[in-house]
């Protein structure tokens, strides 16, 4: 009776434990902890040059004898086969698989397999002959899982289930363990008659014999090795709801939802048909013959989730809408688009952690997508460890999970960055169509898989504009922009005032980042003014004229570059006080006058005319071509203008000035070069 009461009392406290350990937390940081929960394995003997490989996997079909793991005292033990379907990609006689030794015995092999060596944690199997590039063929493997707790395996109370990110697929069934390499799977299952189990893609049969089912699952579509699950416990809970097809409402995608006695998952299945068509209407219609989630039927399990393809698993009681939301858009961004290395897998974490966002913007507008855009940021900048989100010796050498799944850069960084991808497009729909477009590719992602590089190439194909430049500074570079910007407001007499700003950025330990500016200029009267503009290079200035009074100015006032630092603040910016403008006589042409008094020391004026309202810039150079002085440096309206320029700081001798026009919108330009003469 003690013992009963116990076991009683450990059922209950473990529940309330999970929940105590994921109340208040974004799902990103509960699947971060739970990736970085894993134990880390020793990947001596991988190949060198992955994702390349000498083989290509087309399928795995798992033959599993579980029943006595079902069974009291719950072993991890088991046996089973698997049959390796591969085409070869390079002249070989034999093959490597995965395959932890203190969890695989193999005991056999066959087909095309005629013997095997099973050392360092790498099964090699002899093939019958040699095969050439393009050929076709099939291992069989037989082996056995010892009893061992290894990460991958759980049993107890009744249930069993697989866990295997991010390469523990090779602790319970020999396989090549890469995300590169996805493929099909086919999985017999023997358990108890009273038995439910879940696994990838559809439930092709079940039958039972006496006290003994068997199930058949086959996943149509390829999936990755570490998103391969299985998913069971005596008399688990199914409930089962449809999804109607955007493309056909009267075909429908079944929702399977396992759960353990005491839970209730109803509120969050009407959730998930609408999650389901929200997500497919922004990134592509669900490509999957069935989704599901099931809560843990076993201990062990205890961080949240993950997103293993058809089949997510969750914490016992862990029907959170904002874990629900970030685990299932897994489903297009890491298992319908898989990262193709280790290094690339922002493309799954970061991509989910801002659906969870975007969910926040379906149910409670904008407002309640930036807050939590902003919450994520902030959780970015209290922890960022200093390492780009892309590593290319990642693709080579696995790092350990703290690193590859760090919340800060992997998760929280990857998210803003792809909001500053929506504000750098400046258009939602090209924002979405980018992410739709990408997710889409049936030629080169869907079911496939896809590097950083192959996402910024998809994104500039969409968006018809070059984005290797975003991708390169935010991505593949660490930490971020440091801002130390300056404004400043004068007063030219008549009711006209200029405004400068000098965008300055003073961090040392990443490179200057380029970002289109949005300005807002506060008036005495009137309405404010926003506009945007480039900045391209570090310490640029540009000056406004206006004939109303500022009285403030605002640097990025909505917080779009959130992945920032630093301040806005009053000074001198240079140039500003020494342009004047009259806006009420205007030129019919673009030109640019001969400068007054020439030679001159040390003050000079310049004018030029702006017929139109353009981009201009007006630099001094030397006689070898350096740029010596940027005077102005602005978008201007029509007008005449006039700029001092002091040379106080210049030797004597010969200078060249040239003014830049640039009209938005049409691309027109206009250019001209003077000569001016210092003589002191």
């Amino acid at each position: 009776m003690k013992f009963r009461l116990l076991l009683f009392l450990v059922a209950l406290f473990i529940p309330l434990t999970l929940l105590s350990q994921i109340e208040g937390k974004r799902g990103s940081e509960l699947c971060s902890e739970r990736k970085r929960s894993m134990t880390n394995i020793d990947l001596e003997g991988d190949s060198p040059n992955s994702p390349k490989h000498s083989y290509d996997v087309l399928d795995y079909k798992l033959n599993l004898d579980i029943r006595n793991c079902f069974l009291t005292p719950f072993p991890r033990s088991f046996t089973g086969s698997v049959i390796v379907k591969f085409r070869i990609d390079t002249t070989l006689s034999s093959i490597n698989l995965n395959a932890i030794n203190t969890s695989i015995v193999v005991s056999s092999v066959g087909l095309s397999g005629v013997s095997f060596t099973h050392t360092g944690n790498i099964l090699n199997v002899v093939l019958n002959r040699v095969y050439t590039p393009g050929e076709i063929t099939e291992v069989q493997v037989n082996y056995s899982h010892n009893n061992v707790v290894d990460g991958a395996i759980y049993t107890g109370n009744g249930g069993f289930f697989t866990d295997a990110p991010p390469e523990g697929a090779r602790k319970w069934f020999p396989c090549w363990d890469k995300p590169s390499d996805k493929a099909t799977v086919d999985i017999t299952l023997k358990v108890p008659a009273n038995v439910k189990i879940g696994s990838n893609g559809r439930l092709n049969d079940s039958t039972i014999t006496g006290d003994t089912a068997y199930y058949h699952w086959i996943s149509r579509d390829p999936v990755a090795t570490y998103l391969v699950v299985l998913t069971g416990k005596v008399n688990y809970n199914l409930n089962i709801v449809y999804w109607p097809k955007i493309s056909n409402p009267l075909d429908s995608v079944p929702l399977r939802f396992y759960f353990n006695p005491g839970e209730n998952p109803t509120a969050m299945q009407n959730v998930l048909v609408n999650m389901t068509t929200y997500f497919s209407q922004k990134f592509g219609e669900h490509g999957f013959e069935k989704n599901g989630f099931a809560t843990a039927p076993a201990p062990g399990f205890s961080w949240a989730g993950m997103e293993n393809q058809t089949l997510t698993t969750l914490c016992t009681n862990c029907w959170q809408e904002n874990l629900v939301s970030h685990e299932f858009a897994h489903q297009w961004f890491g298992d319908l688009v898989t990262c193709a290395t280790w290094a690339d897998v922002w493309l799954n974490e970061g991509f989910a952690t801002y659906c969870e966002s975007l969910w926040y913007e379906k149910t409670g507008g904008y407002t309640a997508y930036k807050n939590d855009i902003n919450n994520t940021a902030a959780a970015y900048l209290q922890s960022n460890p200093g390492w780009p989100i892309y590593n290319p010796q990642w693709a080579i050498v696995t790092p350990d999970v703290n690193t590859l799944y760090n919340t800060a850069i992997t998760y929280n960084k990857g998210a803003g960055v792809l909001h500053m991808l929506r504000y750098v497009l400046n258009d939602t729909n090209v924002f979405f169509n980018c992410l739709r477009g990408y997710a889409m590719d049936t030629a080169e992602f869907k079911y496939k898989t896809a590097t950083t590089d192959d996402f910024t190439a998809k994104i500039s194909q969409i968006a018809g504009q070059d984005l290797t430049w975003f991708i390169d500074q935010w991505v593949k570079q660490p930490n971020h922009p440091v801002y130390a910007n300056l404004y400043q407001f004068a007063d030219l007499g008549n009711g006209n005032w200029n405004v400068g700003f000098q965008a300055k950025q003073t961090q040392t330990n990443t490179p200057f980042h380029r970002m289109p500016l949005t300005i807002r200029i506060t008036f005495a009267s009137g309405p404010d003014t926003t506009f945007r503009i480039d900045n391209t290079t570090n310490n640029q200035i540009w000056i406004w004229t206006f004939n109303r009074q500022p009285t403030a100015f605002a640097f990025d006032p909505s917080n779009d570059i959130v992945l920032k630092t630093g301040t806005t603040a009053a000074g001198v910016v240079p140039g500003t006080i020494g342009i004047t403008v009259n806006t009420t006589e205007i030129p019919k042409v673009f030109s640019l006058m001969q400068n007054y008094p020439n030679p001159f020391n040390p003050v000079t004026n310049i004018r030029f005319d702006i017929p139109r309202r353009s981009n201009v810039t007006l630099k001094v150079f030397d006689i070898t071509g350096k740029v010596v002085s940027e005077i102005y440096n602005g978008l201007s309206d029509p007008g005449k203008y006039t700029a001092d320029f002091d040379a106080t700081n210049l030797a004597s001798g010969v200078y060249y000035y040239e003014i830049n026009a640039v009209e938005p919108g049409s691309g027109n330009t206009f250019n001209s070069v003077k000569k001016m003469v210092v003589l002191k």
